[in-house]
């Protein structure tokens, strides 16, 4: 819904309550590649370090998520540009839709009619994205954790602390990731000039001028709330289950 405000009413009405779903399978393959790699090279890489330095500190800690955060993202790219084309594809009019039929029926047509590297096209702002998302997760749930056992009297590393300081770190890193988000659903879902052939978004500063000069600069922060509710859930939910399973893990350990 690019230049349009978001709204969950006008979409379920426009297209039904199953488009609230449209690139599910896309999105939960991309997280099978995205997430699994994130967390698995982030491990490996923060023990490498740790083995060189000595110490893993809170630097160490935010170098490495950005770094793998990154890596990750571009290993995961072709499902996230599916996942951005599935999304988006009821959003437009009906004559320019490319109906895809499912995620293998995309990743397919990707291939075929625009060439493999169309599936890494808007990869910079993704993988820009993801550096933001581990530096900002990282850094700020460790200092959220700590200020919510002083102000409100948790427990460290307690549920209710991990739960309130994972809504406040989402809601950071999605105000900071944001303008990336969309920069890089414009570039993965764009369709080349008929004239010129050429493609209106070429980089993620070139977009977000472009969408700023032309739309304003809160446009980039069209569908803000159901983006938050995205981020601060996944983190909510990921955050609780990784605590959960080192409680269960220290449990069965004593």
């Amino acid at each position: 819904m690019q230049g349009k405000k978001f709204s969950f009413r006008s979409m379920i009405a426009e297209n039904g309550v199953r488009s609230l779903y449209d690139g599910l399978p896309a999105g939960l393959l991309r997280q099978m590649f995205y997430a699994t790699a994130r967390f698995g090279l982030f491990e490996t890489f923060r023990d490498w370090l740790h083995q060189i330095r000595g110490k893993t500190d809170f630097a160490s800690r935010v170098a490495v998520g950005a770094i793998t955060g990154g890596i990750a993202a571009y290993i995961s790219c072709p499902m996230e540009v599916a996942t951005v084309r599935m999304s988006n594809d009821v959003t437009l009019p009906p004559d320019q839709r490319r109906n895809y039929k499912n995620v293998v029926d995309t990743v397919r047509r990707i291939s075929t009619e625009e060439g493999i590297t169309a599936f890494w096209r808007g990869s910079a702002p993704f993988v820009q994205r993801a550096m933001l998302v581990g530096v900002f997760q990282v850094a700020t749930l460790d200092q959220f954790k700590a200020m919510f056992v002083d102000w409100f009297g948790q427990t460290k590393d307690s549920i209710p602390n991990v739960f309130s300081a994972s809504m406040a770190s989402g809601l950071i890193y999605s105000l900071a990731t944001m303008p990336l988000e969309s920069s890089k659903n414009r570039m993965a879902s764009q369709r080349p000039d008929p004239t010129t052939g050429k493609l209106l978004y070429t980089g993620t500063l070139q977009t977000i001028r472009s969408v700023t000069a032309k739309e304003g600069f809160l446009a980039l922060y069209n569908g803000f709330l159901p983006y938050y509710i995205r981020c601060g859930g996944h983190t909510i939910c990921m955050f609780v289950c990784v605590q959960m399973l080192r409680d269960v893990y220290d449990k069965l350990s004593v």
